[in-house]
């Protein structure tokens, strides 16, 4: 039963975890233009926040080591809780930056904390379903957003509701804390039990036998995850002459098809592996991305956009929650750490510098760039099936 109300709990986290991920975006116009600064100022809040995000997933493996995942959660919910409602009395922009680092600090953290938890102490299906929860923060956080824009006509209001939100949940959290220390001898996902590995004290994470393939691999999946998020919608104005709306409306139903491929995924990951997930995910969206290179009609195209979602959808959880399988219990929590400081290195450098090669090439390219980054990928992937046996 405790195991039970733990796992609600990550769950409920998780979709917190998400509210803030996603309304930068809606907020900026409105926000921006209150001080007559540039769009491109929003690009340095977003930038402070992943940066931030980065250090704190480098780091939290040893923190976590050091006062437990329970504590860390409830640290990092109240730290993300306070920014939010931090930005929401902003008097200046620089106030903005100054809040986005413990926003992006305590983001990482909870993230890297969570991950492991579930990679270690539950099976797959949970960690699928864990980041479809994400995605439903992800799609809540706007809508917040724009109920107080278009009722109130302020982003104040959007990000103090949310702060409101992630300061209760650091409340249960709190009062919550014993049921950690309670469901910590519980384990579901036995097969980590089975890799014997050196305790993580001893050992540079980068010499680890297959670590930096691990590290390639997220790396590149946040690129090519980000890259069609990002670029993805002026690819289809302007080479497949989508409509601004049209090609929103697909974009959104590309993130829905992450969402709901990570919730179909959990119960597909009863019959297979996190390693044939990972294999069928990228050979499905490779699939996607081809089918982007035909002269089809708009509604074909559109689809095409929403399988790679459903493609890409598994590749991630399933790579978290394969690493104390293929590295052990000991080193998880500090490679977890590292693998999610990679995959915000592909999102917040390598996405934004695919727009830049797209700039001084054309867009027309943009599935081809992808179709490399795919394969580039899968090589990757298959190179670190290889250089741990064990998790087949």
């Amino acid at each position: 039963m405790v195991f039970i109300l733990l796992l609600l709990l990550i769950y409920l986290a998780f979709i917190s975890l998400g509210l803030p991920d996603s309304i930068l975006g809606v907020s900026l116009p409105s926000m921006l233009g209150e001080w007559g600064l540039p769009l491109s100022a929003g690009g340095i809040i977003s930038m402070t926040v992943i940066g931030s995000a980065i250090v704190s997933s480098f780091i939290s493996g040893y923190i976590i080591d050091k006062i437990g995942t329970g504590k860390i959660v409830f640290l990092s919910c109240l730290m993300t809780g306070g920014a939010l409602l931090g930005i929401s009395f902003a008097p200046s922009f620089f106030w903005l930056i100054f809040l986005a680092i413990p926003l992006g600090l305590g983001g990482g953290a909870v993230d890297t904390a969570l991950n492991n938890y579930v990679a270690l102490h539950y099976k797959a299906h949970h960690m699928n379903w864990l980041h479809s929860f994400w995605g439903v923060g992800a799609t809540l956080g706007p809508v917040i957003m724009s109920f107080s824009l278009m009722n109130h006509n302020s982003w104040r209001l959007g990000y103090r509701n949310i702060a409101l939100i992630q300061l209760s949940l650091s409340l249960v959290l709190m009062l919550t804390l014993p049921l950690w220390n309670k469901a910590k001898n519980s384990n579901e996902n036995v097969d980590c039990e089975k890799v014997i590995a050196p305790k993580k004290k001893m050992y540079n994470p980068f010499k680890i036998r297959g670590v930096k393939s691990a590290f390639g691999t997220l790396m590149l999946y946040c690129t090519v995850e980000s890259g069609i998020g990002l670029w993805g919608s002026s690819y289809l104005i302007q080479s497949r002459g989508f409509s601004i709306e049209n090609a929103a409306s697909w974009l959104a139903f590309y993130y829905g098809g992450i969402t709901a491929g990570r919730f179909l995924s959990g119960f597909v990951s009863f019959k297979f592996s996190n390693t044939q997930l990972i294999r069928m995910g990228i050979l499905s969206s490779f699939t996607g991305i081809l089918i982007l290179l035909f002269p089809v009609n708009s509604m074909v195209t559109g689809m095409a956009i929403v399988f790679i979602g459903l493609g890409l959808a598994p590749i991630f959880p399933s790579m978290l929650h394969e690493t104390p399988i293929r590295f052990g219990k000991d080193l998880s929590q500090i490679l977890i750490g590292y693998q999610m400081g990679f995959a915000y290195v592909g999102s917040a450098v390598l996405s934004p510098l695919l727009g830049v090669l797209l700039q001084y090439t054309v867009l027309s390219l943009f599935p081809f760039y992808l179709i490399g980054l795919t394969f580039l990928l899968f090589i990757l992937s298959e190179i670190l099936n290889s250089r741990t046996a064990h998790a087949y």
